[in-house]
């Protein structure tokens, strides 16, 4: 089963305002679990889905997601300390 990432503009905003080395490492990651072949055995389910359904942790660092099918799309990512505002 292949599973395909997406960032929307959002995120990928969210992206260019962390550190080159941060960026890197969240990047290196999402790619890591979205090749596992279940992405969602990383990931935890949010209890309010305003803000996405799922979340992965790296780090300090979440980034929140929806599940459409077999593609994640990624609305948000930024630091677990104002994430969630």
């Amino acid at each position: 089963m292949v599973w395909i990432c997406q960032f929307n503009l959002g995120a990928e905003d969210d992206l260019d305002k962390l550190s080159p080395d941060v960026r890197r490492q969240i990047l290196k990651k999402v790619r890591f679990f979205v090749n596992s072949g279940n992405p969602l055995f990383f990931a935890r389910r949010l209890t309010n889905n305003e803000l996405g359904m799922y979340r992965f942790r790296v780090g300090d660092y979440r980034v929140i997601f929806d599940v459409e099918g077999h593609k994640i799309m990624v609305v948000a990512v930024g630091h677990r300390r104002e994430i969630y505002r």
